[in-house]
């Protein structure tokens, strides 16, 4: 269940009160069941993939896919597994853990595990959602954010694209200075 937290300490789990609170950037949030399917279930159980195995998950869910190519012009997707035993883990977040903006949209599917994304709000204000398995978010092209994850360190998530070319961060120089009531962040 994803978790809002705002600067005054104040943590939402409602997914209509944090659509209300992240209007302002319209960042979409929302669950989407990955169904019932066992092999896709000890697939999502596994910390590590095969690129085979990878695509079996893909496939397994591309009704929503196909539902996102036709509503939303996605052309590509692609899985992200992430772990303690990545390779380079803490070099790659760090891509990331820096306010950035991309020209694209930012758009994942959590399906097991964790993350957290950070962002600046219209008035300057911050604010950090945890998503996790079942959720949808996409964080609009231009929107100031960063994200990390949970101190699990553990995601799978299917990235949805356009085109390529526009997740390329762009750091704002803005500094984080978010301070709700987290206690999860994770720097390298």
């Amino acid at each position: 269940m994803a978790i809002l937290r705002l600067e005054n300490g104040t943590a939402l789990e409602r997914l209509n009160d944090i659509a209300g609170e992240l209007a302002a950037l319209n960042v979409q949030i929302d669950r989407q069941s990955i169904g019932e399917e066992p092999q896709l279930h000890e697939l999502l159980t596994k910390e590590s993939l095969s690129e085979a195995e990878k695509e079996r998950v893909l496939v397994a869910l591309d009704g929503y896919f196909q539902q996102l190519q036709q509503t939303a012009g996605y052309k590509s997707r692609d899985l992200l597994v992430l772990h303690p035993q990545v390779p380079n883990l803490d070099e790659l977040l760090s891509k990331f853990d820096r306010i950035h903006t991309h020209a694209d949209d930012e758009v994942r599917y959590v399906i097991a595990g964790e993350g957290v994304f950070g962002f600046v709000r219209p008035d300057g204000s911050q604010v950090e959602l945890t998503v996790q398995a079942e959720e949808y978010i996409n964080v609009p092209a231009g929107t100031e954010h960063w994200f990390h994850l949970t101190p699990t360190r553990r995601m799978k998530a299917v990235r949805y694209f356009s085109g390529t070319e526009g997740w390329v961060p762009q750091y704002t120089g803005r500094e984080i200075h978010f301070s709700g009531v987290s206690g999860d962040r994770i720097t390298s």
